[in-house]
């Protein structure tokens, strides 16, 4: 399975670690590992993360990082990664 990416997920991985970084670039980098080692095991593992109430929109947690990584299983069996958001953030919106 190939890991597709929208322009919105590379924007939000992008601006974490860039807000993370100006803090701790160690935190940031360990955060950014883990958000990558989440994504990187849905090529193996695409229906790992829960179903939400949005139509095939599936989402994982990245550890103890609370970071949701949002995706979708597309019909030609490859992963669309949607939006990265922190969970404390308001809820995701389209």
């Amino acid at each position: 399975m190939r890991l597709r990416y929208t322009k919105r997920a590379l924007a939000d991985i992008d601006r974490i670690g860039s807000y993370l970084s100006e803090r701790s670039p160690q935190g940031a980098a360990n955060v950014l590992s883990r958000i990558e080692g989440v994504i990187s095991s849905l090529a193996d593992h695409p229906r790992s993360g829960r179903a939400t109430d949005r139509r095939d929109v599936r989402v994982r947690v990245a550890g103890e990082y609370s970071y949701l990584v949002f995706y979708r299983v597309r019909t030609d069996g490859d992963v669309s990664i949607l939006h990265v958001r922190h969970a404390a953030r308001r809820p995701f919106a389209r």
